[in-house]
């Protein structure tokens, strides 16, 4: 086997992204602290080509060198939008007709590989990372139509941020694009 060369990739200019078909998937980050954890977001996001990137609370925003240094540019492919309250955030995404799922360990929660979007139900889906140590806020997860939980078998309670963001993009991918 031999590697690919980038050019041999045939990789998408962000114009031809802006205007492709996305993923209806929309990635909510509730007050997430690090800025590395949202350029990764965003690169992941790129990556599966979603609809775009909300950015709530304390969550900082584009540009920033420390997004840019792990989003390689996905910042300006991916679409987003800023809103200080992310219970507005979900009001806007029900009123657009998102099923609207928190990423949160709750009573009742839906185990991820458990998880079957009804497309024809719903115009869209959001899901939403919450912040590093307090997860999702609570008045979110109230405001959430479900909750999606990562089946975890070690002595933790909880992965990064950007790592359950790409894991829970790839469930969505394997259910809606491939």
């Amino acid at each position: 086997m031999r590697k690919l060369k980038t050019i041999e990739m045939h990789r998408m200019t962000v114009s031809d992204f802006k205007q492709s078909d996305k993923m209806p998937l929309i990635v909510m980050l509730d007050d997430v602290r690090s800025l590395h954890n949202v350029g990764s977001v965003f690169r992941s996001g790129d990556a599966f080509r979603i609809e775009a990137v909300w950015l709530c609370g304390i969550t900082a925003t584009p540009p920033m060198p420390e997004i840019h240094k792990t989003a390689l540019g996905a910042e300006d492919s991916v679409d987003w939008r800023y809103f200080d309250n992310a219970t507005d955030a979900v009001d806007e995404l029900h009123a657009m007709g998102y099923q609207v799922c928190a990423v949160e360990q709750c009573e009742g929660s839906t185990m991820l590989q458990d998880f079957v979007p009804d497309i024809g139900k719903h115009k869209g889906f959001a899901v939403i990372m919450g912040n590093e140590v307090k997860g999702v806020h609570q008045e979110v997860v109230d405001k959430s139509d479900c909750c999606l939980e990562i089946p975890q078998f070690g002595t933790k309670h909880s992965l990064n941020v950007s790592v359950t963001a790409g894991m829970v993009i790839w469930e969505f991918a394997k259910r809606l694009m491939l």
